[in-house]
């Protein structure tokens, strides 16, 4: 019987994986097409596309996805237009919480996310309520192994970039906004393709909560997750390592 339910186990969670995995390319997928129409549908032509085909590749999506969503975009196949829109609020335990999503219908984005907020103690609020908490960057992350701290640093700065943070694991290089596309380029074209490269959220301080509030704050999460239209969501919290190992376990 143990064996039976530990493949029982191994079955399900593979199942949830292939989930996720069908969603993040559902949402990757979506990213190409609006960054294609958004400009050239010509990655050497459009920055924003050719970091959209860059996060696709390091999600391992098959090349023939990234090609088919270029060129419905490009050829008009798909007349869905998205937009670009951003959701502020808080969450449990009075969490910072930003949520960015692509979407054809405002009206049914904005009713999933009012859901996840209200269905888990938190309150939706205006544009700008919480960002201000935040500070927008651009993040690039390169394994440690790629250079020395000295030559990712100095490459990092000549490419335009403000900071570097090296650790045995990473380099995490970040920069202004408006740099973004230029710093990654720069460092590609030297080092190749980043493990991750993305503008983010990334919040001032951080709000650490107790193992209920952080139950509730990963279910919300995961709700979120589940909306196809959210891209992705940035928050303040922290929680304990000994508090997460309990909740993973």
């Amino acid at each position: 019987m143990a064996g039976h339910s530990q493949f029982k186990n191994i079955m399900y969670r593979k199942g949830a994986q292939d989930k996720k995995r069908a969603k993040q390319f559902a949402r990757l997928t979506r990213e190409i097409m609006v960054a294609a129409k958004s400009g050239l549908p010509e990655p050497d032509k459009n920055p924003r596309l050719r970091g959209a085909i860059q996060a696709a590749r390091q999600a391992n999506m098959p090349k023939d996805n990234i090609d088919r969503a270029i060129k419905r975009a490009a050829g008009g196949e798909d007349d869905t237009n998205y937009e670009e829109v951003r959701y502020e609020g808080y969450g449990p335990g009075g969490v910072a919480v930003i949520v960015e999503a692509l979407t054809d219908n405002r009206n049914r984005t904005a009713g999933e996310v009012r859901s996840a907020f209200s269905k888990h103690g938190g309150t939706l609020g205006e544009t700008n309520s919480v960002s201000f908490m935040f500070d927008r960057m651009g993040v690039i992350t390169y394994p440690a192994k790629t250079a020395s701290p000295e030559a990712m640093f100095e490459a990092a700065v000549e490419a335009g970039a403000s900071n570097v943070e090296s650790s045995a694991q990473t380099h995490e290089v970040t920069c202004d906004p408006d740099d973004f596309s230029a710093v990654r380029d720069a460092l590609t074209e030297k080092f190749g393709d980043p493990t991750d490269a993305d503008l983010t959220w990334r919040p001032q301080t951080t709000v650490a909560i107790d193992e209920d509030k952080a139950q509730t704050m990963l279910k919300m999460l995961d709700m979120l997750d589940e909306s196809d239209d959210v891209q992705r969501v940035s928050a303040n919290f922290e929680i304990s390592d000994d508090v997460m190992a309990r909740l993973t376990a």
